[in-house]
């Protein structure tokens, strides 16, 4: 009788294939929770069910904060942003995209710990992809790398001056921009690749 090795249950090519779908639905599950909440919100609330990050509240809402928005406004603006940026992070993997939200998160702490105002939206995610997005090609000096940090501070790179307190409207809160970008280049720091080899 022949003996039959056992196969492995997964390969890297499978393993990649399974990832694929959640790299296409995991941004619109996102952004779909955020604009359930709004909806709600604005249903049955009027809008007054806000989940901000704010000091005094309560632990879990460093992870209600970018779901939580100040109205239609606020978060279709967001929306048209998060979406395009989290494709352009997940094409160097949907890891990068978890470290991306993961240094996001991490770096709310100190605002909700000691910053006196609080905060709400999914800019701060905005600004963790794009500082992920402006780093990963000066860090990895790859071709695809490099070519997309070009791409995105040509297209937003405008928008790096919502990093700074002095030019941010009233009402907007820089704090949580610049925590997102620290958390996204903190991102790209944890998750590049070996540079190329010149």
């Amino acid at each position: 009788m022949e003996r039959v090795r056992p196969q492995p249950l997964s390969s890297p090519t499978t393993g990649k294939s399974q990832s694929a779908p959640w790299s296409i639905v995991l941004p619109l599950v996102l952004v779909g929770i955020a604009w359930l909440q709004e909806l709600i919100d604005a249903a049955l609330f009027a809008g007054r069910w806000n989940l901000p990050l704010a000091p005094g509240s309560p632990w879990w809402t460093l992870l209600t904060a970018p779901f939580s928005h100040g109205g239609i406004g606020h978060l279709l603006t967001n929306t048209l942003i998060f979406l395009p940026l989290s494709y352009l992070v997940i094409s160097q993997g949907l890891r990068a995209y978890l470290w991306v939200w993961a240094g996001v998160i991490l770096m709310e702490i100190p605002i909700w710990l000691f910053w006196p105002v609080g905060s709400h939206g999914l800019s701060g995610v905005v600004y963790g992809l794009l500082g992920y997005l402006v780093l990963i090609g000066l860090i990895e000096r790859r071709l695809i790398s490099l070519l997309l940090t070009v791409l995105v501070i040509s297209l937003y790179g405008s928008s790096l001056v919502g990093l700074l307190p002095w030019a941010t409207p009233p009402g907007v809160s820089w704090i949580g921009h610049f925590s997102g970008f620290i958390g996204g280049v903190l991102a790209a720091l944890g998750c590049a690749r070996n540079p190329e080899p010149s």
